[in-house]
C-alpha cells in the first residue's frame, strides 16, 4: 500500500545519549544468510523496522549503522518527519499491523511508541517471527509484561528492553562492589527522580490534573484513532500527544514507568532480586486521570539463598562472575519521585549534594551514594576489587543486533526485562487513587507465581486493563 511522503518536521529531543557505537563495520554477505536456528548469521545485515519513530524510537533506529532500516511506522507523520528524512529508502507506514503483513523481509522490530502500545506492537512482531527491541517499561500493565515475556520465550526470538544503561561500566562495577562485600550486606536501597518535574516551575509532563474539556481538531498528519489504539477513546488534545502522554493512566506509566526500569536494573543485578513480597505506596495529589504529583513506593524482597541468587543471576545474562555466593538478607527498596528523596546519611559531609536523581545502597558496613563508597576506608579498600564481569564495549543496541544474528541472549532480554517491568509496574498499582484508603491498612502482598495480590483482591483489577473494541493482545 503506497502512502504519501511525510511533511517536514522536527522530532522531539533525545532522552538518552547513548555511548558511541563500535566503529568497525560488518562485512556484507549477499544474499543474506541464515543460521541453523533461523537467526540471522553473524556476517549478514539485519533488516530492521521501527514502530513509533518520532521521539526516542527515532533515536533508537539510528543506532544500527551496520544494518538496514527497511521500514518506518508512526501514526504522526509530522512528528516522525525527521526520522523519515534520515532513512529515505525505508518504506513508510502508519499502521504497524499493515507493515508486518506486507513486509516479510523484516528481521527485527524496534518499538518506541507510547507505553500503551508497547505490548501490542511487540506481540505482533513476535507473532510474525521477528526479533524485538522495545523501549522501557516494556508494557503498560503487569499482566502484559507476563504475556509478552512468555510469547518471546516460546518464539525463541532475540529481545531487548530499552534500558540502555544495563550494558554500562557503571552497572557492572556496582555489581562487583556489592558482590565483593564493599559495604557488607545490603539492607536497603533508595532510588529517586525529580520527574515529572524538571525544576521548581517546569514540568516534563502534567500529573495531578483533570482531563481537559477542550477538543480541538487533530492535525491532518496524525491518525488519532491509531494513536489511541487499545486505550479508551477520548478527543484529541495536545496535552496528550506527541510527548505529554506519560502522566495519564490510560497512556503512560508515570515517573516510575519512565525511569524505574533504568534505575532499578543495576540494583536488581547487584542484589540478585526476583519478585517482591510486598508493595505499598503513598502520594500527593492523584486522581483517576493522572499519576500523582509526587510519590513514594516501598517494596520488600525476601532473603536470597545462594540457589535463588544463582537463578536470578542467570536471568540477568551476566555469566562469568558472581553467581551464588553468600546469602543475601531481606531488602527494603524505596522509590521516590516528584522531587522527593531519602534522608541524608548521618555521616555524609555538609555540602555534599544528594542530587535530584540518585541511588543510595545502605549496607551493614557502609553505603554507596551513586557510585561513591562511604566511609573512606571502605572506598580505598574497594579500589582493589577485581573487574570480573565481561564488559559490553559496543553498547546495548549493538549487543541486541548481535544477539539477533548469533542467538546469544542480550543483556535485557525479556526473561530479565519482563519480571523487572512487572516489579516497576506493581508500584503503579499501589498508587491508584481507588486503593488509597485501603492501603493505609496494609501493604499489598504479592504472589508472582499466581500473578495476584493475596490480601487485597480489589487491587488485582489494576494488574491489567480492558481494551477498546477491536483490540486484543492474546
Amino acid at each position: 500500500m503506497k502512502q504519501p511522503a511525510p511533511p517536514t518536521g522536527v522530532s522531539r529531543r533525545k532522552f538518552i545519549h547513548h555511548a558511541a557505537l563500535a566503529a568497525a563495520t560488518v562485512q556484507i554477505v549477499q544474499p543474506r544468510v541464515l543460521g541453523r536456528g533461523g537467526e540471522t548469521a553473524p556476517n549478514s545485515r539485519l533488516n530492521i523496522a521501527g514502530v513509533g519513530i518520532g521521539g526516542q524510537g527515532g533515536h533508537d533506529v539510528g543506532q544500527f549503522p551496520n544494518d538496514n532500516i527497511v521500514a518506518l511506522c508512526d501514526v504522526d507523520w509530522r512528528h516522525a518527519a525527521g526520522t523519515f528524512k534520515k532513512f529515505p529508502n525505508a518504506k513508510q507506514f502508519k499502521d504497524y499491523r499493515v507493515m508486518l503483513d506486507e513486509m516479510k523481509e523484516i528481521d527485527a522490530v524496534v518499538v518506541g511508541t507510547p507505553d500503551h502500545i508497547h505490548a501490542f506492537a511487540s506481540m505482533a512482531a513476535i507473532q510474525h517471527g521477528k526479533h524485538v527491541y522495545c523501549e522501557k517499561p516494556l508494557t503498560h500493565s503487569v499482566w502484559e509484561a507476563r504475556q509478552v515475556t512468555q510469547a518471546a520465550r516460546a518464539a525463541k526470538r532475540s529481545t531487548q528492553m530499552g534500558n540502555q544503561g544495563q550494558a554500562s561500566e557503571e552497572t557492572r562495577r556496582l555489581c562487583e562492589l556489592v558482590w565483593s562485600g564493599a559495604i557488607g550486606k545490603v539492607l536497603e536501597a533508595h532510588i529517586w527522580t525529580d520527574r515529572p518535574s524538571k525544576g521548581l516551575f517546569e514540568e516534563y509532563w502534567p500529573q495531578g490534573v483533570d482531563r481537559p474539556k477542550e477538543a480541538p481538531t487533530a492535525p491532518a498528519d496524525l491518525d488519532w484513532d491509531l494513536w489511541i489504539g487499545p486505550a479508551p477513546m477520548r478527543p484529541y488534545n495536545p496535552i496528550y500527544a506527541p510527548f505529554r502522554w506519560r502522566g495519564w493512566w490510560d497512556f503512560g506509566t508515570g515517573a516510575l514507568g519512565d525511569i524505574g526500569c533504568h534505575s532499578f536494573d543495576p540494583v536488581f543485578r547487584a542484589l540478585k532480586l526476583g519478585a517482591p513480597s510486598t508493595v505499598q505506596g503513598s502520594s500527593g495529589r492523584v486522581n483517576k486521570e493522572t499519576y500523582p504529583l509526587a510519590s513514594m513506593v516501598t517494596y520488600t524482597f525476601p532473603a536470597r539463598s545462594a540457589e535463588v541468587q544463582a537463578n536470578n543471576f542467570h536471568l540477568a545474562g551476566m555469566s562469568g562472575a558472581g553467581a551464588g555466593g553468600i546469602d543475601m538478607p531481606p531488602l527494603k527498596l524505596v522509590w521516590y519521585d516528584g522531587g522527593l528523596r531519602p534522608a541524608r546519611p548521618a555521616d555524609l559531609e555538609d555540602d555534599e549534594v544528594m542530587g535530584d536523581n540518585g541511588r543510595l545502597l545502605i549496607g551493614t558496613e557502609g553505603y554507596i551514594l551513586g557510585t561513591r563508597i562511604y566511609p573512606e576506608k571502605r572506598r580505598v579498600a574497594a579500589g582493589n576489587i577485581e573487574r570480573s564481569i565481561p564488559r559490553v564495549p559496543a553498547g546495548s543496541y549493538v549487543e541486541w543486533a548481535e544477539s539477533c544474528k548469533s542467538g546469544k541472549p542480550s543483556g535485557t532480554h525479556f526473561d530479565w526485562a519482563g519480571p523487572l517491568a512487572e516489579t516497576v509496574l506493581l508500584g503503579n498499582v499501589a498508587l491508584r487513587v481507588q486503593l488509597r484508603e485501603r492501603l493505609t491498612k496494609s501493604a499489598l502482598k504479592w504472589d508472582s507465581a499466581k500473578l495476584e495480590f493475596t490480601n487485597v483482591p480489589e487491587a488485582n483489577a489494576f494488574l491489567r486493563r480492558e481494551y477498546r473494541e477491536g483490540w486484543k493482545l492474546v
